[in-house]
């Protein structure tokens, strides 16, 4: 099975962090975005910016494409273990094949991703256009994927995840051996042969399957979105005191949700993921009023939505600005490959477990059939949108330094794709020379640390052509502790 992970990684290659600042490489190695930002990267952060133009004399349209960016961070995990998972989504869509994990490497694993916070994503901008006037206001579009991953697991949930039918919660081991069934002690020191020969593992007093994951999540999704906006002045005295307003929203057609959460109050688990990546859900499809089989080189949505955006912003003497806005209010409706979780007992397991260190293979190993969860099939799910609250502020000095602080905060924490707590960042642009723009800043909050995104822009020609290249923690080529990987790139964005 391919993980959900795997288009995504492969777009990337072609061609949380991203929910503060968007596809907006530029507004990345600043770390703040809510009053940066313009044109159709202000889509989902502040649509009344498109009111303010486009900063560049004789310039009212905008175009992008070929913007990505993607971004691994652990509260746990410093960055060597990190490459390790990245390199692993890395092999998998790449179609290498790495010899698997023996049941060694499985206990090393598990032992390094219990207890740890992972959070990932991907983005991608397929297409971007944006006209600003300043009669008619501005209006923007774009095309986005986005992918977000989040998980954290107990002790016992990661031992099971990643040595599947050999992990120590299960006392007794069934083996096929020349022809022969029987049943055996689990046990540390078994010969490589009889491990070979194990089909099942089993326990004879089992547990809730909500006792197991008690303090485990994953919060995952895949989403393309159609974004547009709108966003003009409102009313005031240019050079003293204006004021803008925006509105926006998006068409969502989504590939795949996963949504776990164990706590004392229970354990709750609603998925859907597209029939590309071939989970076997065994005979419960059957009986599933929403099984949805139909496959082909490119992934069926299995589910359609809508966001909605609103946003204001002021001026103060072309130099002070200030903006607030309300981001993706709104639902996905999930009808095709819907399952819940029953709470039963696990008795057995007969998956084997993760074969390396790409953890959001875990899904596999959770909703197929042999697996860890018992399912049961479900018409449809409504999923909330997870939405956010943002209020930023900036100050231009001249025309050579901007600095600016944002917070961002979560409507709902629990929802997939949505930051676990609000972001609080501060950072600024210097401006040498007309064609170079270099940025730094600093942000926390959320379960990130301390974080310093760094970037790089060049803009020619008087903005008629502009690339960059950022990051969102510098800390991370310098130090082998920091908790944190990440990039952030255009290559493609025109004015005229």
């Amino acid at each position: 099975m391919k993980s959900i992970l795997l288009i995504s990684t492969v777009l990337f290659s072609f061609s949380a962090f991203n929910q503060t600042q968007g596809i907006a490489y530029s507004a990345v190695g600043k770390g703040v975005a809510t009053t940066f930002v313009t044109d159709y990267h202000c889509l989902g952060i502040n649509t009344s910016a498109l009111g303010w133009g486009t900063g560049y004399a004789g310039k009212s349209t905008t175009m992008g494409m070929t913007e990505f960016g993607f971004g691994v961070y652990s509260d746990a995990m410093n960055s060597a273990k990190l490459k390790k998972f990245f390199g692993a989504v890395k092999d998998q869509a790449l179609g290498a094949n790495p010899p698997p994990y023996d049941w060694n490497a499985q206990r090393e694993a598990a032992g390094d991703y219990a207890q740890a916070g992972v959070s990932m994503f991907l983005n991608l901008n397929w297409f971007g256009f944006a006209y600003q006037n300043e009669k008619l206001g501005g209006i923007a579009f774009n095309v986005q994927e986005n992918y977000q991953w989040y998980s954290k697991f107990n002790q016992q949930t990661t031992d099971i995840l990643f040595r599947g039918k050999f992990s120590s919660y299960f006392d007794s081991l069934k083996i096929v051996l020349n022809g022969d069934t029987s049943m055996i002690a689990n046990a540390a020191n078994l010969s490589s042969d009889t491990l070979n020969a194990v089909v099942l593992g089993s326990i004879s007093h089992p547990l809730k399957l909500s006792a197991i994951t008690n303090g485990s999540e994953i919060r995952s999704v895949w989403n393309r979105y159609y974004n547009f906006g709108y966003g003009r002045k409102l009313f005031g005295k240019d050079s003293v005191f204006v004021v803008y307003g925006g509105v926006g929203g998006r068409f969502i057609q989504s590939m795949a949700m996963f949504n776990m959460q164990s706590n004392e109050n229970g354990l709750y688990m609603y998925s859907s993921v597209t029939p590309r990546f071939n989970i076997d859900y065994g005979n419960v499809a059957m009986s599933n009023p929403s099984t949805f089989l139909q496959s082909g080189n490119f992934p069926k949505s299995v589910g359609n939505g809508y966001g909605i955006d609103f946003s204001l912003s002021a001026i103060l003497f072309n130099k002070l600005k200030i903006a607030a806005s309300i981001n993706n209010i709104g639902q996905v409706v999930y009808n095709r490959n819907v399952y819940k979780v029953n709470d039963t007992l696990l008795s057995q397991v007969s998956v084997n477990g993760l074969s390396d260190y790409n953890v959001t293979q875990s899904i596999n190993q959770l909703l197929r059939d042999g697996g860890m969860l018992s399912l049961q099939g479900q018409e449809k799910y409504i999923l909330k949108n997870a939405a956010d609250f943002r209020v930023g502020a900036s100050m231009d000095f001249g025309k050579i330094f901007t600095v600016g602080v944002d917070i961002v905060a979560p409507f709902d924490r629990t929802r997939p794709g949505s930051i676990t707590n609000p972001v609080f960042s501060i950072g600024g642009e210097l401006r040498p020379t007309n064609w170079l723009c270099l940025s730094a800043g600093y942000f926390g909050g959320g379960i990130y640390k301390s974080n310093i995104p760094v970037g790089i822009k060049f803009v020619l020609k008087n903005g008629a052509y502009e690339f960059g290249i950022s990051s969102y923690d510098a800390l991370s080529f310098f130090m082998n502790s920091s908790n944190s990987l990440s990039a952030a790139m255009g290559v493609a964005r025109f004015r005229f």
